[in-house]
C-alpha cells in the first residue's frame, strides 16, 4: 500500500476563525484568520506555500455558501502558487483529494485547504441559497423538488430516512441519540455554537422538520472559516506541531445525479466510499479509534457507520442506541467536538479538523482517551461522498 499517492502527503498545520451565528464579518476576514492560525500551527511562513484548494470554489450565485475565491486568498497573502483547485462539481473532501494528489505528484510542496461560510449572517438578512436553483427556470434535479417546495436537503434526507425506518424498524429515540451525543461533546468544546444540555425530552418535543427529522436532526448554520495545510511527508522534521498522516483519501460519484432517485433509497454513496477507502490500506474499520462522521443530518451518520463498514446493513441505529458506542469512552467516539449539530455546519473541513487535533491529543476536556492512533472523518450524502483515513503512527 506504499505506493498511494496520498501516503506522500501530510497534515501539517490546521487553523480554524471565530466560529459563530451572524458575525457580521466577511468570508475573506475569517478566512486570513485561519489561514494565519495554520501557518503559525504548522511554523511555516506564507512564503512557503504554493498551493491552494478550496471546495467548491467562489459561487457568486450562492455567496454565502461559498464566498470567498482562491483569487482573493493569493491577493491577501502575497502568495506566488505553483498549483491550485477549485471546483463545484465534487465532493465535500475534493480539496483534500486534490491537494494530496498535488503533492504526492511533485506540484506543490505546501497546500493550504480552506472551506469558508457565512451562511448564518446571510440567513439574518434573509438571504437564502439553494443548490437545486433559485429565480427563474429550474433545470436538472430541482424540477422534481422545487415545484413541490422541497428545495431543501432536508426534505431529500427526510425521504431517505423514513424508508430506512420502515425497512429497519429504526425509530425517533434512537436516532436521537446521534443529536444528544453531539451536544454532550459540544459542551466541552469552548468553540461550539450550542453547548447548553440536550435531553431526550426536548428533542422528541422539538418541531419536525421533514418527518422523521426534526430540529435537533439538522445542522447549524454558522459564520466560520477552517484550514487545513497538506504539505509533502519530508517537510515533518521542519514542521513545528506533531504532522497526522494521511493514509487513505477517497471521494467517489456513483447512483443517480439526484438524492432522492438512489436506486436503494436505504444506501448512499458512503457504502461506495467505505469500499474504496479500506481498498487502500491494510488497516480496518475495528482500528479506528476517532470516527468524525458527516452529521448534516443526524440520520446521515447512520448511512456512514454502515458505509465505512463499523455496522451491518440496518444495524446502525441499534449501534447508537443509548450512546454509549459512541460516547467519548465508548467504542466509537462520534462528533468529539459536537459536530455540525452543536459545534457548527462548516461542510466537512470541520470534523478533518477535529480528527487531527484528536489524534494530536490536544483535545482538551473533549479528548478521547488512550492516545487514539487512527480517526476516519466523512463528509457529504446522496451520489457524493468523500471520506479520509488519519494516522498518527
Amino acid at each position: 500500500m506504499t505506493t498511494a499517492p496520498e501516503r506522500q502527503a501530510i497534515i501539517s498545520g490546521i487553523g480554524q476563525s471565530a466560529v459563530g451565528r451572524r458575525l457580521g464579518r466577511s468570508g475573506l476576514d475569517l478566512t486570513l484568520e485561519a489561514i494565519l492560525a495554520a501557518l503559525e500551527d504548522a511554523g511555516l511562513d506564507r512564503k512557503d506555500i504554493d498551493g491552494v484548494a478550496s471546495w467548491p470554489g467562489y459561487r457568486a450565485d450562492m455567496p454565502a455558501f461559498s464566498p470567498v475565491s482562491i483569487g482573493q486568498v493569493k491577493e491577501s497573502l502575497g502568495l506566488e502558487l505553483g498549483w491550485y483547485s477549485a471546483g463545484n462539481e465534487a465532493t465535500q473532501m475534493s480539496a483534500l483529494i486534490n491537494a494530496c494528489m498535488a503533492v504526492g505528484s511533485g506540484q506543490a510542496r505546501h497546500v493550504i485547504c480552506f472551506r469558508t461560510v457565512t451562511e448564518s449572517s446571510a440567513l439574518a438578512t434573509g438571504v437564502r441559497s439553494s443548490s437545486v436553483g433559485g429565480e427563474g427556470r429550474v433545470s436538472g434535479f430541482g424540477e422534481f423538488q422545487v415545484p413541490f417546495q422541497a428545495a431543501s436537503a432536508a426534505n431529500w434526507v427526510g425521504l431517505v430516512a423514513s424508508r430506512y425506518f420502515h425497512e429497519f424498524g429504526a425509530t425517533r429515540e434512537q436516532l436521537a441519540a446521534v443529536a444528544l451525543n453531539a451536544r454532550r461533546n459540544a459542551a466541552l468544546n469552548p468553540k461550539a455554537v450550542y453547548r447548553e444540555p440536550l435531553s431526550m425530552e426536548q428533542y422528541l418535543a422539538s418541531r419536525m422538520v421533514s418527518t422523521p427529522l426534526c430540529l435537533y436532526d439538522c445542522d447549524v448554520p454558522v459564520d466560520g472559516s477552517t484550514v487545513v495545510i497538506v504539505s509533502h511527508r519530508d517537510t515533518a522534521p521542519d514542521l513545528r506541531s506533531r504532522p497526522v498522516n494521511i493514509e487513505s483519501i477517497c471521494g467517489p460519484f456513483t447512483g443517480r445525479d439526484a438524492w432522492d432517485q438512489m436506486g436503494d433509497l436505504t444506501r448512499y454513496c458512503a457504502e461506495e466510499a467505505g469500499r474504496r477507502l479500506w481498498q487502500r490500506t491494510d488497516y480496518k474499520p475495528a482500528d479506528v479509534k476517532v470516527a468524525a462522521l458527516y452529521d448534516g443530518f443526524s440520520f446521515l451518520s447512520l448511512l456512514w457507520l454502515e458505509g465505512l463498514g463499523f455496522c451491518g446493513r440496518g444495524e446502525a441505529a441499534a449501534f447508537v442506541e443509548g450512546g454509549h458506542r459512541i460516547a467519548l469512552d465508548g467504542q466509537l467516539p462520534m462528533a468529539t467536538h459536537g459536530g455540525q449539530l452543536s459545534a457548527g455546519r462548516l461542510h466537512g473541513l470541520g470534523h478533518v479538523h477535529e480528527a487531527v487535533v484528536q489524534l494530536r491529543g490536544e483535545g482538551g476536556a473533549r479528548q478521547v482517551p488512550g492516545q487514539p492512533h487512527l480517526a476516519v472523518a466523512s463528509n457529504g450524502g446522496g451520489p457524493l461522498a468523500g471520506a479520509v483515513l488519519l494516522s498518527s503512527e
